[in-house]
């Protein structure tokens, strides 16, 4: 592993190249969120004639979980916006505190899950969470309305049982009722604009990959409303601005913008990979790994729908062309079932036993459906692994290793058949979010794939919030390139060749 580190800007940003501007990103995952405070120093500030650069401050961080609530698993989403409102406070106060005015707000979370909203604009019930099993029954009423063939060649959207179009088919009625995904249900409460931002928008299963729009063909045959959906935003336009009373809990100005970024989490993650060349691969690695190439147009062919690949909107009009992966949540829910049984290691110490294990140990499929609700996870992995005929040892550092060697061989399959499918040769993978601090896993993906593997930054997602809406106000000028060499000249990145050395 060799490593390259760059340094971050510091002090005051008076005169820089935002004038004590700052901008507020709300970013939540499926098991955490944080409200941050991104900042840009001046390329003065940088000393070296670089470009700026870009630095985050988490303000707030608050738990994210599903709750089993009215016969389903659901998403607290009172008590999730309640935090929003908490971190957007304690953002206002620091910036205060610093002379700083906050310019805008971003919002990203999680896809495919939305509440519905009534014409007097309240919320009718708390969000299902994707993890609920109630869309499996769906998925063939929804395929004997629509073939999946016709699905495919229109939306280019994976199949997953959790998709919303399947959400939607077991609603028992939509009539006076508005569909708002999670982060475009978030801007809502704060400004009272209704609106779709399309990187979400894409994950649905009722969007046009090539026209950018509501695939408005599929909405008869589904029995669904056509205005069940706000009109589209994109990434970058401004929605609106605070509503007096949010203004008022938050100590913002009701002035204060709130600007679409790319709301799917992964379209601000793929926005602020480092990259530096064009054909790169990717895998945004967190609960989930999303895994795949960015591309200017979608791939729709059989070939492709038949690997389950997926085509969702990017910043900037690109298409995310990837697949799901099972992710970290095999990890993090090994660690929880462990604790509650009292047994509560260091994640560096589990790491450095899995790590000194020898090559070559069980695997299993870790995006197999039977890992997508909570349980005992350690049983279930033990049992995945009896299944191909491997014993696994009940030592927690042979199930991290598993997971681990497990998720390496998933995203080297993913991005071979990425290539393949989409005629691209890549020459180096970016490892962005959680699963980047993690050297273990960045050292099996590079031997998995046999490419250099870059690491970093963490906070992908957050920069790709921040630097859109930087560029919104002015403050960035340039397409994702620009964003890209910003990011590479503030963050540290990791370097893991395909050869152990």
């Amino acid at each position: 592993m060799s490593t390259a580190s760059a340094p971050s800007a510091k002090g005051s940003v008076d005169g820089g190249l935002f004038a004590g501007s700052v901008f507020a990103a709300v970013d939540i995952g499926a098991s955490s969120g944080r409200v941050i405070l991104g900042r840009l120093g001046s390329r003065e500030d940088a000393g070296d004639g670089g470009p700026a650069r870009a630095t985050l401050d988490v303000v707030h961080r608050f738990p994210n979980g599903v709750v089993e609530s009215d016969g389903g698993l659901r998403w607290d989403f009172d008590a999730l916006f309640a935090e929003v409102l908490t971190g957007l406070a304690a953002a206002a106060r620091i910036a205060g505190e610093r002379g700083e005015t906050i310019s805008s707000i971003g919002i990203d979370t999680w896809a495919v899950d939305y509440g519905l909203v009534n014409t007097a604009g309240e919320l009718t019930a708390q969000p299902y969470s994707y993890r609920d099993e109630r869309s499996r029954g769906a998925v063939a009423r929804v395929h004997g309305k629509l073939d999946p063939a016709r699905l495919y060649a229109t939306t280019g959207l994976q199949f997953l049982q959790f998709n919303t179009l399947y959400q939607l088919a077991t609603e028992p009625d939509l009539g006076g009722l508005q569909a708002l995904l999670i982060p475009d249900l978030i801007a809502f409460l704060l400004t009272g604009q209704r609106r779709t931002e399309a990187t979400n928008a894409s994950t649905t299963g009722l969007f046009d990959a090539v026209a950018g729009e509501w695939a408005s063909e599929l909405f008869g045959p589904l029995g669904l409303p056509k205005d069940l959906f706000p009109p589209l935003i994109q990434p970058g336009e401004t929605l609106g601005t605070l509503l007096p009373g949010i203004a008022e809990q938050t100590g913002l100005p009701a002035a204060t913008k709130v600007v679409a970024v790319g709301s799917h989490d992964t379209a601000s993650a793929v926005a602020a990979v480092p990259a530096e060349q064009e054909n790169f691969a990717y895998i945004s690695s967190g609960t989930w790994s999303l895994v795949g190439l960015e591309l200017n147009s979608p791939v729709l062919t059989e070939a492709s729908r038949a690997a389950n690949f997926t085509n969702e909107r990017g910043v900037d009009g690109t298409t995310r062309y990837l697949r799901n992966v099972g992710g970290l949540w095999l990890l993090s829910e090994c660690q929880r079932t462990w604790a509650d049984g009292g047994y509560r290691p260091a994640i560096g110490d589990l790491l450095d036993a899995a790590a000194a294990l020898p090559a070559g140990g069980p695997r299993i499929n870790p995006d197999d459906p039977a890992f997508i609700a909570p349980d005992n996870m350690p049983d279930r992995i033990r049992a995945a692994a009896r299944n191909t005929g491997a014993v696994l040892p009940d030592e927690a550092a042979a199930i991290v290793r598993c997971i681990l060697d497990s998720l390496a061989a998933g995203y080297a399959r993913t991005i071979a058949d990425a290539e393949r499918l989409a005629g691209v040769a890549v020459a180096v993978v970016h490892i962005v979010g959680g699963g980047s601090q993690n050297a273990l896993l960045c050292q099996l993906t590079a031997q998995a794939t046999g490419k250099p593997v870059i690491a970093g930054p963490v906070e992908a997602t957050a920069l790709g919030n921040v630097l859109i809406q930087a560029r919104a106000a002015g403050a960035v000028a340039g397409g994702l390139d620009a964003l890209r060499a910003l990011v590479r000249a503030s963050h540290r990145l990791d370097r893991f060749e395909a050869a152990l050395v």
